[in-house]
Parts: C-alpha cells; structure tokens; sequence
C-alpha cells in the first residue's frame, strides 16, 4: 500500500477514485485500488462512461442484448450506467459494512434536468431504484432548481452527492437542504441512520476563472494572487461546514442517527502546470472530507504527496483575507460563481451529448 495515501487516509481524508469503467471492475483493478492504494469510493461523470463505453469490448453484449429488446439510446444509457455502479457499489460493499461513510459510488441524474426540480426528483427516485444499492449516491447539482431536489430525495431516504457547488452561500443552502431533508424523513418514521450525503465543492475550477481575471487585470497585486483563491474558497466551506454540523439543531438529529453531510473536494486535478500537480489535495488536508481524484493526480499524490497535517481547519480568517484582496483588486466574485455554475452545467450537458452520441454509435454497429 502506498505509504503516502495511507497518510492521507489516516489524517481523515477519504480517497475516491474520479473514474469507473466495467474494464476496472472485471479485472479486478477496482478492488486492487482499493486493496494498494486507500481508494474507499468512486464517482462518475458522463464523460468517464462515454470513454469507458467507446473503448471498451466488455459491454458489447449488454448492447447486443439492448438492440434486440428494442432499447433507444436513453434506455441503454441508463441501463448501461446503472449497471457499472451497481457492479462498482458491490466491490465496494465490504468497505461500506466496516465504515460509517465510505464505500460509496456515484452517479448523477441526466445534466438537462439542472433548472428542472421535478425531473431531478423522478430521475433521482429512478436511478437509486435501478442500482438497488444502499452504498449508492445520486448526484445532483446544486443549482437553484436542485436544491429543493435535495430536500426531496433526502427525504425519501435516498443519499445524494450534490455537485457543482462553487460558493459558500450556495454551500450553506446545500447544507440546509440537507438538515430539512433529514427533519422530514424523521418526521415521517423513516430512520435516517442509512442516509449518506456529501457536498462536492469544486476546486481547480475556482482558480482558473479567477486567475483569468486577475491576469485580465494585470497589476502586481493581481498577479500576487494568482492560485490562491481555490483553497480559500474551501477553507471557507469547511468552516461553515463546521458551524452548521454543531449545536442544536444537529445534536437532535444526531441523536436520531443522522450523519454529517461531509464536504467532498471535486475537480482536484491542477489545471495550471505551473502549479504543484498534488496542489488541491496537500493544501486541503482535514478530517471528515472526501477528495475525489482522478488516477494521474491519485498517482502523483502516491509519488510524492506530502502530508504535513491539518490545512484547513482554523484558517477561515486568513482565507477571508485573501478574498477581500481579490475584491480590492477588481475581481467580481459573485459574478465568479454565477460563471461557473453556468459552465459547469453546459459542460456536464455536453458530456451528455458525447456519452448519447458514444452509446448511440455502439448501438448502430451492433444493429449491423
């Protein structure tokens, strides 16, 4: 096992894996990863299934299988998707049994439903039916139509991995959706102990838009905060991660088994190569938080991440600071995150296009 990851794992950090095909699974490399390297989870996008899907032999008769009982390409998505993180979920099983949070895997609820609040909650209900999995998690994007989303699957007692959250106001509206979630299934006699929830705050996406800005503004001051306002904005999330899962409110639900919704650090592949390539996982080291990888930065991290303690906790104030310096200089910062919500919503609507357009592509050539 790698010594560094498990260094990680021990300071609290849970490691999922930001990847999933059925080649990983049949060969066994999933439960490698999970043996060899700390990996206790996994999430999913449309873009990891259209590249599974094209480049690997081992769906080829579930297509076959879907041509022939009249499938159309929503169908066979679905059932093609439901059936990898059904298949990933029981590899993760044991990991699930022996934790109170990990042993998860993800999958999201179809990217044109962002701005729709009802489709969220029929695709939601759909696809946690479909994997039939307690160890599942149904992403959706914390956008203003998803948040009542939220409340509603949670109180159905399905677990939710929000995505897409950017900002620490959204973020506190995420984390209260989940608080009213938790209330109504315990209003309505269901017990909440099985209920799991993370909140996937994006990282590298924070730098690259601001850095953009503060190059587009061009003073030395401007540039003297170029990569540093992604680990700000999540030293900032934790603190209100850990404001809101304390005193009263939490302690009574608590006391009825809920669990906390940890914050789970997305996107934490570094963008800029100028940048140290573990970057968002060194400087985000705390306990109770997920980073989700993908392999390349997993692998880096196994090579040479260091693990130096706590980053996080304790460091709101000087995180604030760095955010009135980005003020002071000119950069917008809610215009920030309205941008990158709304470009991270068109970029998971066009990983759907691709992974439609994969999927189809396999359906025509089995069609003959």
């Amino acid at each position: 096992m790698s010594d560094r990851l498990k260094a990680l794992a021990d300071a609290g950090v849970s490691i999922w894996l930001d990847d999933l095909s059925r080649e990983r699974i049949a060969t066994g490399n999933l439960a490698a990863l999970v043996e060899d390297k700390s990996v206790v989870g996994v999430t999913t996008n449309p873009t990891i299934f259209a590249s599974a899907i094209a480049d690997g032999e081992r769906y080829d008769d579930q297509v076959r299988g879907l041509v022939a009982d009249g499938a159309d390409v929503d169908r066979a998505i679905f059932e093609l998707t439901t059936e990898d993180v059904r298949n990933a979920c029981d590899v993760l099983g044991q990991v699930a049994a022996a934790t109170e949070h990990d042993g998860r895997v993800s999958i999201e609820v179809e990217p044109a439903l962002a701005r729709d609040t009802d489709g969220t909650i029929a695709s939601a209900r759909a696809l946690w039916a479909a994997v039939d999995r307690p160890n599942t998690l149904i992403k959706i994007p914390a956008t203003a139509e998803g948040i009542p989303a939220i409340t509603a699957a949670i109180s159905e007692g399905i677990s939710v991995n929000v995505t897409l959250i950017f900002s620490t106001d959204r973020y506190r509206e995420v984390m209260e959706a989940y608080l009213v979630g938790l209330e109504r299934a315990r209003a309505a006699g269901r017990d909440i102990s099985g209920i799991r929830s993370v909140a996937s705050f994006f990282v590298s996406r924070v730098d690259t838009e601001i850095d953009k800005r503060l190059e587009k503004i061009g003073s030395d001051e401007a540039l003297e905060l170029r990569g540093k306002a992604a680990v700000a904005n999540a030293r900032l999330a934790y603190a209100a991660f850990q404001e809101v899962f304390s005193g009263d409110r939490w302690d009574s639900l608590a006391a009825d088994g809920a669990r906390v919704q940890r914050p789970l650090w997305a996107s934490t592949g570094v963008k800029n190569p100028d940048y140290p390539d573990t970057l968002y996982v060194t400087d985000l080291v705390v306990a109770n938080t997920v980073n989700t990888m993908p392999e390349k930065t997993l692998d880096a991290f196994a090579d040479h991440g260091e693990v130096t303690g706590d980053q996080v906790s304790g460091r709101a104030a000087e995180a604030q600071r760095v955010f009135d310096a980005l003020d002071a200089v000119g950069v917008d910062l809610p215009d920030v995150f309205v941008v990158l919500e709304d470009e991270g919503v068109e970029k998971f609507a066009v990983s759907w296009n691709e992974l439609t357009e994969t999927v189809q592509q396999q359906l025509d050539n089995a069609a003959g």
